[in-house]
């Protein structure tokens, strides 16, 4: 019902805007025309340019698009994931980490779970940033497929994130402007067990996958070494900085919501040891640079699609149904891959009404957390892992990842709905 109408949205009155998302997102399907090869970042710039160029918004309204507290927070996440890869410590850490993984069924496990645990406080896209070299490197040393390492990374993250209200730049908006009493409790409690159950089931679905890489000969574990001792002692600065700043934000928002503050500034701090340090240019000259030229091109075009107002009208056309569970994680679902899942929570929090139930607010979190599972520009993290790999040589194609996204997904609600 919901693509139907969807659909018949689009046929009665095609927005430019809409065709170009939907061109871009044919784009990130293929990845190559001709023999012309496409990165993401320029598929998601081209769209932003497009809209631009035909007029569907202004370069003002461009302007005021770019969220630079996203920018300034993924620049100074990658400043610290850098140095930490860099240096060799962020492999000390991982190789601790995995040291008691026998084979590849428990390498997996460990990475599911330990990156979905921590994306609940560290925010989804730092685990990105800091996690996608790190399961690379695991990838060569025990000679396991890269696509397993970096699939079981993203459904990891995008999933352990819904049960916090820390995880992941919708679920804070919800509990901000949710006027949950005490967001951590409301999140935990509703979600935390249906979560782990949904984190065993990416464990489950990647096996089934990826049959032929489980069950190999014993892992043989070796010691990674620091390869850069003065970068090492600058990047666990940086690291110990992120972690206070990260348990005072989670203190704040649950006891002193009035002395909350933005997640850049997380970031940004947390990198100060680095960016004064000696080593600041070889760190800097070295993030993903492209990555950061996605999200501005990609909060331009999403903004196109804004204003537009297609999505809107068809959230007011589907209004009596908005409230009920099964409605909330379709249209979150679906809708996400179309504006992404910030601007959709924005759209439709509002679009519920003034009464609103705890259990709604929760099938909102987890279903526009979930929707990053099913496509890859779903999610930033998604778009974060792939940028990344796709630096050290490795990638995954769109279809690559949605056969196994969009069963994930569907499982995700199906548990999600049965809890909630």
């Amino acid at each position: 019902m919901v693509t139907e109408s969807l659909t018949s949205s689009f046929i009665s009155s095609p927005d430019i805007s809409i065709l170009v998302l939907l061109c871009v997102l044919l784009l990130t399907a293929l990845r190559q025309v001709g023999s012309l090869r496409l990165q993401i970042w320029q598929v998601m710039t081209f769209g932003a340019l497009s809209v631009l160029l035909l007029g569907e918004i202004s370069p003002e309204e461009a302007l005021r698009a770019i969220n630079l507290d996203v920018l300034l927070f993924l620049f100074g996440a990658f400043c610290v994931g850098e140095a930490l890869n860099r240096s060799g410590y962020l492999s000390c850490l991982g190789s601790r980490i995995v040291s008691k993984a026998k084979n590849t069924d428990q390498l997996v496990l460990l990475v599911i779970f330990s990156t979905g645990l921590l994306s609940a406080v560290l925010m989804n896209d730092t685990l990105a940033i800091m996690g996608t070299p790190l399961v690379l490197r695991f990838s060569r040393k025990y000679g396991i497929s890269p696509k397993l390492m970096l699939f079981a990374l993203a459904f990891g993250i995008t999933t352990g994130s819904v049960m916090s209200p820390i995880g992941n730049p919708q679920n804070l908006l919800i509990a901000i402007d949710g006027n949950l009493e005490s967001p951590f409790v409301a999140f935990l409690s509703s979600l935390a067990l249906p979560t782990l159950i949904n984190l065993v089931l990416v464990y489950a679905v990647l096996k089934l996958f990826f049959s032929q890489e489980f069950g190999k000969p014993a892992l043989i574990h070796s010691e990674e070494v620091i390869s850069d001792p003065e970068l090492a002692k600058i990047s666990k600065r940086a690291l110990s900085l992120l972690l206070v700043l990260i348990t005072c934000k989670v203190f704040f928002v649950e006891f002193l919501p009035a002395w909350d503050f933005s997640l850049s500034w997380i970031a940004l701090i947390s990198a100060f040891p680095i960016l004064l340090s000696k080593k600041r240019t070889e760190v800097v000259k070295n993030i993903d640079w492209t990555t950061l030229v996605f999200f501005v091109s990609m909060f331009v075009l999403m903004e196109s699609v804004w204003i537009s107002g297609t999505c809107q009208e068809l959230l007011d056309r589907m209004s009596p149904q908005l409230g009920s569970v099964p409605m909330i994680l379709a249209v979150s679902i679906g809708l996400s891959q179309l504006i992404s899942n910030v601007p959709f929570v924005a759209l439709y929090l509002p679009a519920m009404g003034s009464e609103v139930s705890q259990g709604q607010l929760m099938a909102l979190a987890a279903g526009s957390t979930i929707a990053g599972n099913f496509l890859i520009l779903g999610a930033a993290s998604n778009v974060i892992i792939l940028q990344n790999a796709e630096k050290e040589g490795q990638t995954f194609s769109f279809f690559e990842f949605a056969r196994i996204g969009c069963l994930i997904s569907i499982l995700d609600a199906i548990i999600y709905y049965i809890f909630l």
